[in-house]
């Protein structure tokens, strides 16, 4: 499927976001997995929100995802795509090892490349997302976290809602916290400029 092409987007292509989908992977959506979040399902119906909007707007869709980890070994089940989140021919794709998504040395050159101002959703929000948070930040690229497109693990005997919400609250000290419909509304479709109707004269 072709993205939408917006001559509005090439005006200031630096402005324009990227929406970077992390680990829309099924291990983390089975239940019984080590990784698998209970409560998935609201953070997957706002990223699936996310990604309508992204792609009707003709922003660029980045997926990263864990490959070569313990739980993520290529050729397993659990290493691939949620249902609903493949990624089409026009999307970018890369794998890392490690949560941030600076760890991949390719992801790490397109976005110094073109530095555009990153959106994050997906999963882990404790681990992967506030890693990419924290590194894009030191790179100097705005980001902006949605949180509630997003859900975290309990750890230390802290609730997920709480480590969630503490993840959230770090990541104001590295970009823009918002929430999904918050962040549509602000970053409506891009819309090209009318075209100018030509005068007309008396003689015409």
């Amino acid at each position: 499927m072709n993205r939408p092409i917006n001559p509005a987007l090439y005006r200031r292509p630096r402005s324009v976001p990227v929406l970077v989908l992390v680990d829309m992977q099924q291990e983390y959506e089975i239940a019984g997995r080590p990784l698998a979040l209970p409560k998935i399902a609201p953070a997957l119906l706002n990223c699936r929100r996310a990604l309508a909007h992204a792609r009707a707007s003709g922003m660029q869709v980045i997926y990263v995802r864990w490959v070569g980890a313990p739980l993520f070994q290529a050729g397993s089940r659990f290493v691939r795509w949620i249902e609903g989140f493949e990624p089409h021919g026009c999307d970018m794709i890369f794998d890392r090892d490690r949560p941030s998504c600076y760890a991949s040395p390719a992801f790490a050159d397109a976005m110094e490349r073109g530095s555009p101002p990153l959106v994050i959703a997906g999963f882990a929000g404790e681990s992967s997302c506030l890693a990419t948070a924290v590194d894009g930040f030191h790179r100097g690229q705005e980001v902006t976290f949605l949180s509630d497109a997003s859900a975290s693990h309990d750890l230390d005997g802290i609730s997920a809602d709480e480590i969630h919400r503490s993840v959230s609250a770090v990541m104001r000290v590295f970009g823009d916290v918002t929430d999904t419909q918050s962040w549509v509304a602000a970053s409506a479709p891009f819309k090209p400029l009318p075209t100018a109707s030509r005068p007309t004269h008396a003689n015409d």
